[in-house]
């Protein structure tokens, strides 16, 4: 989500206009091409990285769960970030400038919170996925049904687009904020009703949500941790002949508790890119937006560098995602004996 400083108000609203009158270019030439090669390099990171999420998991079979249906729907809103929302951001941020008229300002910034909002929206229904796949696996198939996961995933693009397009679209968000802005700024003001409505929406209660889940999945973890020692003990001193059934059983609850592991990481990198920016979203309206303009870039592209950082967390826990895309960086899965269907658990890989 975009937004930025308007300066200290004073005592009226007139010298908060004089003040952008016109918008400046304040960087000199190497600082902003330095600035334009680093945020460029976290746009391609973003937009490979989850283009490389969506690719696996389309081709390869041994990828289609229903956790991952989340995560494919999660990649490709990251994606959009990366491809439609972070290059005129960064436009901005680096100029100081906006070059793309009022009506696209808005469309934009529309973008730009339905974007966001739908990646978050999408981590908490991970986290409720996870939390019947870890607490209770007796019924998470009939929870977590095709139907429901689709059901889900509309909910993940419809909500957001609903706080997102109508009200900034009507100017609902500005109701009641009497600053007129020149054409050149593109500044994503909101008054206190909206910073604190969309703000709850957009990431305190998917936040209530994940912190719930991971705190339930984090307890069935470690009574889970108990009973593979039990079982363990039991299989070293000759069980008979359920022995593989255990070691099946023991097997899959060490898998649901990397994955717990990896997706609490996750939530934990996801709070500490977007808290400081809504945090402040709803604080600013009520010291009459005096944030600084270097405070709101700095914690508007923490929050973009989340959706960059996921397929890479990806990659770094799961072994089957990171030979999925290492096949496909290597172009592997052009050659012999390549297909869909093959299994990617097993690599050469050890201790991992």
């Amino acid at each position: 989500m975009d937004n930025s400083s308007l300066g200290l108000l004073g005592d009226a609203n007139t010298s908060l206009q004089i003040e952008l009158q016109s918008c400046t270019t304040l960087r000199n030439q190497v600082s902003r091409i330095s600035l334009y090669a680093f945020l460029s390099v976290g746009i391609v990171c973003t937009v490979v990285g989850n283009f490389l999420v969506v690719l696996s998991i389309a081709y390869f079979k041994q990828l289609q769960s229903p956790t991952n249906s989340f995560v494919m729907s999660l990649a490709v809103a990251d994606c959009l970030v990366g491809l439609i929302v972070m290059p005129y951001s960064m436009i901005r941020t680096v100029e100081g400038c906006w070059y793309f008229g009022v009506l696209f300002c808005k469309l934009h910034s529309s973008l730009d919170v339905m974007l966001c909002t739908a990646s978050i929206f999408h981590l908490s229904c991970i986290a409720f996925d996870r939390y019947y796949a870890v607490c209770n696996p007796l019924v998470y198939s009939l929870k977590m049904s095709r139907s429901r996961v689709a059901l889900l995933i509309v909910v993940c693009w419809a909500v957001p687009m609903l706080i997102s397009f109508g009200p900034i679209m009507l100017d609902l968000h500005v109701a009641g904020v009497d600053i007129l802005l020149p054409k050149d700024v593109c500044v994503f003001l909101v008054n206190r009703i909206y910073a604190v409505m969309a703000s709850m929406v957009a990431f305190y209660l998917p936040m209530a949500v994940m912190l719930i889940a991971y705190w339930k999945i984090f307890k069935a973890a470690k009574r889970q941790a108990r009973q593979i020692s039990a079982m363990e003990s039991q299989m070293a001193a000759g069980v008979g002949k359920d022995s593989s059934k255990k070691q099946r059983h023991r097997n899959t609850m060490k898998r649901e508790r990397k994955a717990a592991k990896t997706l609490g990481i996750i939530m934990g990198v996801f709070l500490i890119f977007w808290m400081p920016f809504f945090t402040v979203n709803i604080v600013d309206p009520f010291i009459e937006y005096s944030t600084e303009v270097v405070v709101w870039d700095i914690f508007l592209w923490l929050g973009y560098i989340n959706s960059s950082l996921n397929p890479f967390l990806y990659g770094f826990f799961n072994r089957s995602f990171r030979r999925a895309f290492l096949m496909f960086i290597g172009c592997r899965v052009c050659l012999p004996g390549s297909s869909p269907g093959m299994e990617l658990s097993h690599t050469k890989e050890r201790g991992k």
